[in-house]
């Protein structure tokens, strides 16, 4: 093995471009009211879709993505994402609309899935089976700190223009590119077959649909015909997508990767943890620019606690909890961590501004995720075959990113326009206790599925 292709330096430059997948995902979220204002354009449902149009195609297109990705070169694969999402960044930046704007985050959208998947297998290729779980919690981490991060970076670039928050994506770019077509192994493809294009947009439409009906259920209602058609046209279009991949010779997800235990355990668990974690930390954002009135850099300053734990959590502490009392405890400890630092919001924040009881009450939210996480993604990926390590990993990473989407459009329906601080704080309370309710039903597959495990064994 050349020097080029040690599994530390692998791994560090995969995780350079994690950082810019995952830093997207909310570094926006503080710079929505900048924007809001920039543009003339008040309305949240319309400017969620700046968060959700991302994360949709992002989820949409990371299987689509890992299963082309199979077929190629992984480092050349993982160089073309990186290139494209920096293209599309400077795109952002120079955005003279909020429909160009985001435009311009749906290429984003697809950089990152092309990137995300082939940098899994590309950690997942050169490390030993012994530690590859340990290499992907790592991953894991550095993708779930810089997507915590988010609020806090976009806090500091806001201060002089949004439009820093995408600008900066672009040396950060060209440097992983240069490092990476200099250091990365070439790590052959697959002979796979390529997926069916339909297939994935009929799962990107079907999400986006749902994910309308969600966002406009507020402003039109149960009853209006538009959100039952919405509803109903996602509902069929995922159905046939489930009838393609139970059915078809060339499935776009196999479903033999769901007879992998710790796989599917760790994308049923995905999904809930991550719209609770989607929504949650969007309404941090919310809450204190709209009922505190904190501007962008306090409340940046205000969140960063609960990211910094997440490294510290993952790296210095799950580890040993996974040896002693495996990866599913440590997922239950994490989510029920996260849904006691959620709920402690519901209970206490108060309508006057309190700094300290913010950064405090970031904590729980940031252990939590630190032990879920990456915990999720290590145990997941690292059962898979070596011939599905890209497009197994992009399933769940899918999974999160969809959890994400909806998280935003179930707290987008939930608070609504409230005329009045009174309701406004209300609404904000009951997302609260949904979003700690939907963690707590991450915690099924686990318990049950290690049931099942024990009664087996007997």
């Amino acid at each position: 093995m050349t020097p080029a292709a040690r599994p530390g330096q692998v791994l560090a430059i995969v995780c350079a471009g994690i950082v810019l997948a995952n830093l997207d995902l909310f570094i926006v979220n503080v710079a929505l009211p900048n924007i809001a204002a920039e543009f003339n354009e008040p309305n949240l449902g319309t400017l969620s879709w700046i968060l959700n149009g991302y994360a949709i195609v992002y989820a949409a297109l990371l299987v689509f993505c890992g299963r082309v990705a199979e077929r190629f070169p992984r480092n050349i694969s993982f160089l073309a994402g990186i290139a494209l999402f920096t293209a599309a960044s400077a795109a952002c930046a120079l955005a003279n609309s909020v429909e160009a704007l985001v435009a311009f985050r749906l290429v984003q959208a697809a950089g990152a899935a092309l990137l995300t998947p082939t940098s899994l297998g590309l950690i997942l290729a050169t490390f030993p089976p012994e530690r590859r779980g340990g290499a992907v919690r790592v991953w894991a981490a550095v993708g779930g700190f810089a997507a915590a991060l988010g609020p806090l970076v976009g806090g500091l670039l806001v201060t002089a223009s949004w439009r820093w928050i995408f600008l900066v994506n672009v040396p950060i770019g060209l440097i992983a590119l240069l490092v990476g077509w200099i250091k990365l192994p070439r790590i052959s493809g697959h002979a796979v077959a390529a997926p069916y294009v339909w297939a994935a947009a009929l799962i990107t439409a079907g999400i986006a649909t749902l994910t309308f009906g969600i966002v406009k259920l507020n402003d039109w209602g149960w009853h209006d015909h538009r959100v039952q058609l919405s509803f109903a046209a996602g509902a069929v279009m995922l159905g046939v997508f489930v009838v393609h991949c139970l059915r078809s010779d060339n499935p776009f997800i196999d479903p033999a990767l769901f007879r992998i235990r710790d796989f599917t355990r760790a994308t049923l668990t995905m999904a809930p943890f991550s719209t609770a974690f989607g929504g949650f930390l969007l309404s941090l954002v919310l809450w204190e620019e709209s009922v505190w009135h904190w501007d962008a850099m306090t409340i940046g300053l205000a969140i960063a606690p609960g990211p910094f734990m997440v490294p510290i959590t993952s790296l210095l502490l799950a580890g040993r909890l996974i040896k002693r009392y495996g990866a599913p405890m440590v997922v239950v400890a994490g989510l029920v961590t996260f849904a006691a630092g959620v709920i402690v919001w519901a209970q206490l924040a108060g309508p006057h501004p309190d700094l300290g009881f913010a950064i405090l009450c970031t904590i729980p939210s940031g252990i939590g995720v630190g032990l879920t996480l990456p915990t999720l993604m290590g145990f997941g990926s690292s059962a898979l075959p070596a011939s599905s390590f890209a497009t197994g990993s992009g399933v769940i990473n899918m999974v999160r990113q969809i959890g994400f989407a909806v998280g935003v459009a179930v707290f987008v329906a939930i608070i609504g326009s409230p005329v009045s601080v009174e309701t406004r704080m209300a609404a904000f309370r009951l997302a609260w206790w949904v979003m700690a309710a939907i963690t707590a039903v991450g915690l099924a597959p686990l318990l049950l599925l290690r049931r099942r495990e024990a009664s087996t064994a007997k």
